[in-house]
């Protein structure tokens, strides 16, 4: 758990003092959430890191990400690269924050609610991000909510060596949102769509960009990634056709709301995952306590031992 909640009647007694805004560097301390900009004024690129510990992100992180997003877009820059941290890009809800509800006599379930609607109101920020292009750039690795929070940007670029993980069931047969059911089959189709979810396999990252899922793989020296990322984002911000790209992009977004409003997704998944918070089946809440705790398997997932689907026996 985050240190202010674990220890939350010590902390009570500490000073607040935030900081005046997101910039990199301005202040002499360390920012889980922090913005620097590189280029001239008319070809500038903004960096959004977020560096939230093993990529999880609880309700308040993703309130303060999306307000960090909302301010970034208010920058005039051209392309926006949203970096996140080192080791994690996101791994979408916070497990640990939701399952740490019930101490103190709270609602897993309600955390758990509050988490998935301020994940998506972050992904839907940056799917209506009309002013700029978007790049998510993977450093570290990606699960779940997190893989899908990574599409709602225009580019998805990946490190070579780094893990995807693009799918919820193995979390209690979680169904996930984060506007999956738009931002999937349009990039892998439909039937792609439907194999990614039903196969729950790791996705590396060269594999990813082979399907679509993301759209290259880079070098996978990490420093050689940050130069790699920044050189491309700057050629995107210096690219003479910039205007007609988010022309074109806008005028895409407008066709798919008036065909089916992002509302309607979301209202669709989250129809879904009521149940899985609230409905009568506790798969959800048994597996993410046993995450949490670092529970033994009992036994392979079945969606690992395929060789059980083929009837496969031990010889006796």
């Amino acid at each position: 758990m985050p240190a202010t909640l674990a220890f939350a009647a010590e902390c009570a007694a500490l000073p607040d003092a935030p900081l005046a805004d997101w910039w990199l560097g301005k202040a002499p301390t360390w920012q889980d959430i922090a913005y620097e900009e590189s280029g001239s004024d008319e070809n500038a690129v903004g960096f959004l890191h977020f560096e939230f510990y093993n990529g999880a992100m609880s309700t308040s992180q993703c309130v303060r990400l999306r307000a960090a997003l909302a301010w970034a877009k208010q920058r005039p820059v051209r392309v926006l690269v949203l970096m996140g941290g080192a080791d994690f890009w996101s791994n979408g809800i916070h497990l640990n924050v939701i399952e740490a509800a019930s101490l103190d006599g709270g609602s897993p379930a309600d955390e758990s609610w509050n988490n998935i609607n301020a994940m998506n109101d972050l992904a839907r920020e940056l799917i209506e991000t009309h002013g700029q292009i978007t790049v998510a750039a993977l450093a570290g690795n990606a699960g779940a909510g997190g893989c899908f929070l990574a599409r709602a940007a225009d580019h998805v670029w990946a490190r070579e060596g780094v893990m995807l993980n693009p799918h919820y069931k193995n979390m209690g047969n979680l169904y996930g949102s984060e506007y999956w059911t738009y931002l999937l089959p349009r990039r892998v189709g439909e039937e792609g769509a439907r194999g990614i979810m039903r196969n729950r396999q790791p996705l590396t990252a060269q594999r990813a960009a082979e399907i679509g899922f993301t759209d290259v793989c880079l070098a996978g020296d990490p420093q050689a990634f940050r130069i790699d990322v920044a050189r491309r984002a700057a050629e995107i911000a210096a690219a003479s056709d910039l205007e007609q790209q988010l022309a074109t992009k806008r005028e895409r977004r407008a066709r798919d709301e008036a065909e089916k409003p992002l509302a309607a997704y979301r209202e669709e998944e989250l129809a879904h995952m009521r149940r899985n918070f609230y409905g009568f089946d506790p798969s959800y809440h048994v597996a993410r306590h046993h995450f949490v705790r670092k529970s033994l398997a009992s036994w392979t997932p079945r969606h690992l031992a395929r060789h059980r689907d083929l009837g496969w026996r031990v010889p006796t």
